[in-house]
């Protein structure tokens, strides 16, 4: 009885302790449940209530950093430009600037050049500014500045540049009214000194209108005013442009290429376009030879294109320069630029009216043997059956008359059946 008694009391206190040790291992259970852990710390429940949508909109590249700066949300162009990576952010001054203000609260902002991910080409150029988000938390923003940047660079070399060219004239205009004043008794020296005058006065009034120009065509749309407009006329203003130039040289003009066809855009600014092309050709071509200028349909996956090419016998362009010859006041011979009355702007507005057009300018040279230059533009819907749109009168060099590398063959080799029109 007694051993009964014993063995029921055992199994009592036994019981109990079990019981006692359930209800611990249940509230210890509890408390692990409702600790914040390193994971939980990483989802959107912890940013406060409408952070996330903010962040979601913003243009800035954005960050939040933990306590542990370890990455609790992170926009997709935050990777784009490598700042988080591992979960961790990967720039150590953006991770200094935040553990300063996650410790004294205070925003901080700095702009950094940081290398890009695929280790090649120019550096980016961003600014981050941090600040604090809530007790816990630190919001970085990262805006990318580099086409910012490299627009302003632009502009002022721009106006570097157009300040240099407006003085030269300018400070020549100066110098030789002083000496016109000073030889008021010497009819001859006044009147080379006038003469002169009215060259240089000439080519500051072609650098005002050739910066207006410029201006025009990098802010206007040209398709607000966009009409059809046939590729032979712009061929024959062309001309006309540089005709007394041509024939004070004596150089020939031959045009050629497919008759009919029509570009779409402004005609103004085609015309000025292929005008500069036409006009470098004949500046820069000795005496007595000859340029060409010759269009054709070219074909294209996203519609046709029109190519006018406009080729001289001139000098050419070496490999180095041609890469740049269409930046703004740039020039391959500064001397003979000069002489020519060039001005630098001539091959940027061509580029910025092709662009501006859908199109594109291109250049083929050789040093000794002469230069082309082709425009292409988008062609312009073609008229109707029964209705054609015929070109100029005269005969006409074919397509077929273009080389590998687009240039109108000048030396009279290989001449077609038909002879060219030639404007002397």
């Amino acid at each position: 009885m007694d051993v009964d008694a014993a063995v029921a009391a055992a199994a009592a206190i036994a019981g109990l302790c079990t019981g006692v040790i359930a209800v611990l291992a249940f509230r210890w259970s509890e408390r692990e449940q409702a600790r914040p852990t390193r994971t939980s710390l990483h989802t959107d429940a912890v940013l406060p209530p409408g952070v996330d949508t903010v962040l979601s909109v913003l243009r800035s590249s954005a960050v939040v950093l933990d306590e542990d700066d370890a990455v609790v949300k992170a926009s997709s162009a935050a990777y784009a430009l490598g700042l988080v990576r591992g979960g961790r952010l990967a720039v150590d001054p953006m991770l200094a600037m935040a553990r300063d203000t996650r410790r004294d609260g205070e925003i901080r902002q700095v702009e950094l050049d940081l290398p890009r991910r695929s280790g090649r080409g120019e550096a980016l150029a961003v600014s981050a500014r941090v600040a604090p988000l809530g007790s816990r938390l630190v919001l970085l923003l990262v805006e990318d500045m580099t086409e910012a940047r490299r627009i302003e660079a632009v502009r002022r070399d721009f106006v570097a540049n157009v300040s240099h060219e407006l003085k030269t004239p300018v400070g020549a205009l100066s110098l030789l009214s002083e000496a016109v004043m000073d030889a008021a008794d010497d009819p001859e020296a006044v009147e080379r000194f006038a003469g002169r005058m009215q060259g240089e006065a000439t080519r500051l009034t072609s650098l005002v209108q050739e910066l207006i120009d410029l201006s025009r065509v990098q802010n206007d749309d040209p398709l607000e005013d966009a009409e059809p407009v046939r590729a032979d006329e712009l061929v024959g203003e062309a001309i006309e442009r540089c005709r007394q130039q041509a024939g004070a040289k004596q150089i020939t003009i031959a045009t050629g290429g497919t008759a009919g066809l029509r570009v779409w855009g402004n005609r103004g600014q085609l015309a000025a376009a292929l005008g500069n092309l036409v006009e470098n050709a004949v500046n820069y071509s000795p005496a007595r030879t000859r340029v060409g200028i010759a269009a054709r349909r070219l074909p294209a996956p996203g519609g046709d294109l029109i190519e006018i090419a406009v080729t001289d016998q001139g000098i050419g362009i070496s490999e180095k320069d041609r890469e740049r010859v269409f930046e703004r006041f740039y020039r391959v011979d500064p001397a003979r630029s000069r002489a020519t009355g060039g001005t630098g702007l001539g091959l940027a507005i061509v580029k910025h009216v092709a662009a501006s057009h859908g199109g594109e300018v291109t250049v083929w040279s050789a040093e000794g043997q002469g230069s082309t230059f082709t425009l292409r533009l988008p062609e312009a819907a073609r008229p109707k059956a029964g209705r054609p749109d015929t070109g100029r009168s005269g005969a006409l060099i074919g397509p077929e008359d273009l080389d590998g590398e687009d240039r109108l063959r000048l030396d009279g080799t290989d001449a077609p059946d038909t002879a060219p029109e030639v404007i002397p």
